[in-house]
């Protein structure tokens, strides 16, 4: 059965951030799931954390370590990961949004986008 042009939008998506996951930590997660959903593109990485941010993340001041460091991890590369959902998606944008947590070893990355890309497609299989 083909894939329709949101699903495969979403698996591209998953795939270009594994991949760059890879090439920016030297791993990448376990498992990443995106989803379009109006103008949003919604991302979660499942299995984000190295053995030693595990470790880490035991106590208070290493859960606070650990998101510190991936925030300015993740700031640094802002622009590099929107210019990726820009180019899968063919919108512009507008801004991220980036949070993890130390508790289940998850990130969750939102990037808004200046149209409904979910509409569109969903107009474009009609």
């Amino acid at each position: 059965m083909a894939q329709n042009a949101k699903s495969k939008q979403e698996s591209d998506i998953s795939e270009a951030y594994i991949k760059f996951q890879r090439e920016i930590l030297g791993r990448g997660p376990q498992e990443t799931k995106t989803y379009i959903l109006n103008d949003m593109v919604i991302i979660r990485l499942k299995g984000v954390l190295t053995h030693e941010e595990k470790h880490l993340a035991k106590t208070d001041r290493g859960r606070r370590l650990v998101k510190e460091m991936r925030q300015t991890l993740r700031e640094n590369y802002s622009a590099e990961l929107e210019e990726i959902i820009s180019r899968i998606t063919g919108c512009t944008v507008l801004g991220s949004h980036s949070d993890i947590s130390t508790k289940l070893g998850e990130r969750v990355e939102i990037f808004i986008l200046d149209r409904d890309l979910e509409k569109q497609l969903r107009e474009k299989q009609d």
